[in-house]
């Protein structure tokens, strides 16, 4: 009966060791930017029209709302 708990007791220790380490994993920041890093350099190698098209929209609207924020008449 001994034994049948004290396997019961590893198995439980290991679950948790395995859910904190996978807790310790998404927390982990730098560890997540790395990895979206990664991810989005694949995938611009892979395809780079979305992502040229992406940081040209991105690019116009924010010289849009510099030129909006300079030649707006807030009296």
């Amino acid at each position: 009966m001994s034994d049948d708990i004290d396997a019961k007791i590893a198995a439980q220790r290991a679950n948790l060791e395995q859910t904190l380490d996978a807790i310790e994993d998404k927390l982990n920041v730098p560890k997540q930017a790395s990895r979206f890093a990664d991810k989005a350099k694949v995938a611009y190698d892979e395809n780079p029209v979305p992502w040229i098209v992406g940081a040209t929209a991105v690019g116009i609207t924010v010289v849009g709302i510099v030129a909006w924020a300079l030649f707006s008449n807030d009296d």
